[in-house]
This record gives structure tokens, sequence and C-alpha cells, in this order.
């Protein structure tokens, strides 16, 4: 490895009977956006704190930058954990609440608060250094948080969910801020998610998890155009899954088509009945149902849906291009 890649190697973390994480292998580039995504219960959030030395490891190694860290102190390795619940002390001001990790490591109070203020301004803060959490809103918390998180110069930042918090208006514009954030500090980010949409728009690579292993590890646009596995094509969403005759195939949404005539029986087509019809702004949701596939979605732009309706109860032939099928994994 080079620079501060981070690699796992066989990863493993067991809770008396129950395996969290089992067996994992990564590689994450440094420099990169990596999300871990995946449902409660995956194993994503398990996996970050065993790199951030918040868990022990059961088995296997974490690798920074060449070298091992497993067995470390987590204020030796070379990380930094922004938390979901940004855990910034109350009776601190933003200043002294960044300033925080260098005073427990012995710098004088005039460096250290002239670290804290610099990475303020950074995060466009430097006019509320002095006020308490309290007296800052969700997302100048969550840029507290972050400043905090880089004073002590890390070579990753772990974060644990840091957007879930707040609300979808600023969910996007912190989510926003973030990739700029990242890509002008060249630094690795680890980030865990549950949001699908998080995860496309933040990541260079997402990592879905699933019952403590690794389903698919790629970029967002192979991760949505080529699911491995049915588990991921249904997570990430916008896949119909469909029974053929070598196993199961995916079929975007967007890319399934509806007809009012019967097809030729080829295998790319299902007689269906709409259940469902849905207006969101520049495309219609309709869900339909049929006997092979018991609930699936059709996507249609807004002009198409309007110069040829569809109403619950219509019958419907949903069809697609061969090129537009991608098998999945057994």
């Amino acid at each position: 490895m080079t620079r501060a890649d981070l690699e796992l190697v066989h990863l493993v973390k067991v809770y008396g009977q129950t395996t969290a994480v089992d067996r994992i292998n990564l590689k994450i580039a440094a420099g990169s956006y990596c999300c871990l995504l995946g449902p409660s219960g995956c194993g994503k959030t398990t996996t970050l704190r065993m790199v951030a030395g918040h868990e022990h490891v059961s088995e296997g190694d974490i690798v920074l930058a060449g070298r091992n860290i497993t067995a470390l102190p987590a204020a030796a390795r070379g990380t930094a954990m922004m938390f979901q619940s940004y855990a910034l002390f109350p009776h601190l001001t933003a200043l002294d609440n960044v300033a925080f990790s260098l005073k427990m490591r012995g710098v004088d109070k005039a460096q250290r608060h002239a670290r804290a203020a610099e990475l303020l301004e950074r995060v466009s803060l430097s006019h509320l250094a002095h006020r308490r959490p309290a007296e800052l809103s969700g997302g100048q918390q969550q840029r507290v948080a972050l400043a905090r998180a880089l004073v002590t110069e890390p070579k990753v930042l772990l974060l644990d969910e840091p957007l879930s918090a707040l609300d979808p208006f600023l969910r996007v514009k912190m989510r926003a801020e973030l990739k700029t954030w990242q890509t002008a500090l060249a630094m690795t980010f680890v980030h865990v998610t549950h949001s699908q949409e998080e995860a496309m728009a933040l990541a260079d690579q997402v990592v879905v998890m699933n019952n403590g292993r690794i389903e698919q590890d790629a970029d967002p646009h192979q991760l949505f155009n080529a699911p491995r596995s049915e588990f991921v094509a249904r997570f990430i969403g916008g896949h119909n899954v469909i029974p053929a005759a070598t196993g199961l195939v995916a079929v975007r949404c967007d890319k399934t088509r509806l007809a009012r005539e019967p097809r030729t029986a080829d295998g790319r087509s299902l007689a269906a009945t709409v259940r469902g019809v849905e207006y969101q702004g520049s495309y219609v949701l309709l869900t339909l149902a049929s006997e092979a596939v018991p609930e699936f979605n059709v996507v249609l732009p807004e002009a198409a849906f309007d110069a040829a309706p569809w109403q619950p109860g219509d019958s419907a032939c949903a069809h697609w291009d061969a090129a537009d099928v991608h098998p999945l994994a057994a």
C-alpha cells in the first residue's frame, strides 16, 4: 500500500454467539470518499468503530498507510471519529470544543486556541466561536464537530451517520458541504449511512453490507447499473427483480416501459395490473402487480404519463429491451 490507504484484512467482530462482522476484506484508497451502506444491523457501524479503535477486533487486521493499527489505542491510530450525535460538550464554547483534544494532549492554551480558530474559519464558523452548542443550529453543530475531528490532523475521518439528525433541506445542503470539504482536504472519508441517496451523492466508493458481509464494493455508477445480487438491487432501489430462465435478473424501473396491448412472449414482458399511481413532479411512479412478480415499479417521465395517463386497475404489459437486463448472482 502507498500513501494513507486503508485496508481491512479478514476483519471479524463477534459478540458472544453473534458474528456482527464476518471476515471482510476491503481496500479504501487515500483521499477517497467511501460510504459503508446497508440496513440496520448489517455491521457497517461496528466496522467503523473497529477502525476507530472503539471496538476490539475479534480477528483480522486494520492497516493504515502501511502500518498495522489493529491493537493501537484510538488516539494513536491517525483516525478521527465524527459521531451521529456530534457529542459536543454542552458547557464549552465552539472554540473550546474544537480545542479540547489538543488540551488533553498538553498543548498550551494560546496554541490550541489558534489552531481551533483556524479550523472554525475553514468551516465558516469563526463568528460563532464563543457560542455554546445549544446556541447553534444543527448544521452549525455539525461543522463544529467536523472542525473538532480535524484538529488532530488525522489521515482518515470516520463519520457515523452524520446527516441523519438533520431535516431534509439541511441534509442536502450539508451533504454538499461534506463533499466539498473532503475534496479540499484531500483526506480519506469513511462514512456510514443507511441512505442510498446519500451514498450515491457523496461516495467515490460504495460498500454495500448485509449480515456482516460485503455484498458489493463499487463506484456509484457501477453499483446502480450493475448490482451484483438480488439484495443489492432491492436495497439500492430503482430496479425490478424479475425471474428469468437462468435465474433472477434486474431491470431498472426507468428502463421498464408500459404498453396497452400484449406483446410476444419473448421473456422480456409481463402482463400486469396497475395498482398505484404517484405523481413525483418530473416523473410519475406506477406500482404494478403480475402473476410472476407480486409488486414492481415503472417510472414514466411526466410528459409521457400526461400524454397517455394510467389509472389503478388498468391492464398493462410491462416490457424492456434485452440490453437493459442485468443478470444477478445466485
